[in-house]
């Protein structure tokens, strides 16, 4: 019997970058493997002539239906990029029950662990003590903690409950913190599992000392965040964004901070690499981090753990378990962008 095919175009994932070498074995024995290596897609002739015979689609391949049509043995594509991307036929895939999936959650601890990082460092004034000892200019003692507040009881409200913010949530848990969510994809009965309360975007925003963003990109909600909404931020309080910088007013969120209304820490930029001009790198009360908040070998490598794992039970004729699967009815908003090299 023929080996399953198995077509990975990875880019802009580096292959050795994301399976390591006992996990890459173990996908050399699911089946046959063509892969494409190098900066770029595969070549749109080669793709074409491997799709008759091609089993899963490991990477982010345009797959609209013409191309669909010559695939008619495929079982699952597989986008290790993370994100759904709006280069796939959704419809034909549901329709002939071909899975497409994405290892979303290989990011989630990292993110979780350094957005308690920022989150404290905000709080606490860490990084600005820091730049004013360095300038001289700094207090001590008391009157150089004027404005900070601990994360001990704290009121935190969470905008987006994915992947990211179902991980960070227990991190919270020594800190007895109360926390409130905005997200209106998902129920109030999910988010009671989790020991979370759902509420309306004008309640996390104007009752808590500390907001963190996890949102992902939709059509619904570009730049969703702008000055109405920010001005209902206590002034004092903290906001993260951790996500996707289209879902703020970018230059407003930039504005209310200068204005002094709350402090802020982002990992994500609207042009990544940001400008050396960037007017982001000029504000003050802003911590920066240049979007690598997920940024941990281990978690590329989790990528190519879920991949395989799913690659394993999809060819035994299983569901997938590891991997978040595409649904008819969110996909199709989905805005994410693909990562670029750089």
């Amino acid at each position: 019997m023929d080996r399953p095919l198995i077509v990975i175009d990875p880019d802009p994932r580096g292959l050795s970058d994301t399976f390591e070498p006992s996990v890459f074995a173990k996908l050399q024995s699911l089946g046959r493997l063509e892969i494409h290596e190098g900066a770029g897609r595969m070549a749109a002739e080669r793709l074409d002539a491997l799709l008759p015979d091609t089993v899963l689609l490991i990477g982010q391949s345009d797959m609209p239906r013409v191309r669909l049509d010559r695939a008619l043995n495929l079982r699952a594509i597989i986008n290790v990029e993370t994100n759904f991307l709006q280069n796939v036929d959704y419809e034909t895939c549901f329709a002939r029950g071909v899975h497409v999936l994405t290892p979303s959650s290989a990011f989630a601890k990292p993110v979780a662990e350094m957005t308690l990082g920022l989150m404290i460092d905000l709080a606490r004034g860490i990084t600005a003590a820091d730049r004013a000892t360095r300038a001289g200019v700094e207090k001590w003692l008391l009157d150089g903690a004027a404005g900070c507040f601990s994360l001990y009881g704290a009121e935190v409200g969470l905008i987006g409950f994915g992947d990211l913010a179902r991980a960070f949530v227990p991190l919270l848990a020594p800190f007895g913190c109360k926390l409130k969510v905005y997200d209106p994809w998902v129920s109030a009965h999910y988010m009671a599992g989790f020991g979370v309360t759902a509420a309306t975007l004008d309640e996390v925003l104007s009752t808590s000392q500390a907001i963190i963003v996890f949102a992902a990109v939709t059509s619904d909600n570009q730049g969703f965040l702008g000055k109405r909404e920010f001005e209902l931020i206590r002034p004092g309080s903290i906001f993260l964004l951790m996500s996707r910088a289209a879902v703020v007013d970018f230059p407003e969120f930039l504005r209310q901070i200068e204005l002094g209304r709350f402090r802020a820490a982002t990992d994500v930029f609207p042009s990544e690499p940001a400008p050396r001009d960037d007017p982001a790198r000029r504000v003050e009360g802003l911590v920066l981090s240049p979007h690598r908040a997920g940024a941990m070998v281990d978690s590329l490598y989790e990528i190519g753990r879920q991949t395989v794992a799913d690659a394993e039970l999809i060819l035994k004729g299983l569901p997938p378990m590891s991997c978040r699967r595409a649904q008819r009815e969110t996909v199709l908003r989905s805005r994410s962008k693909p990562i670029e090299r750089g």
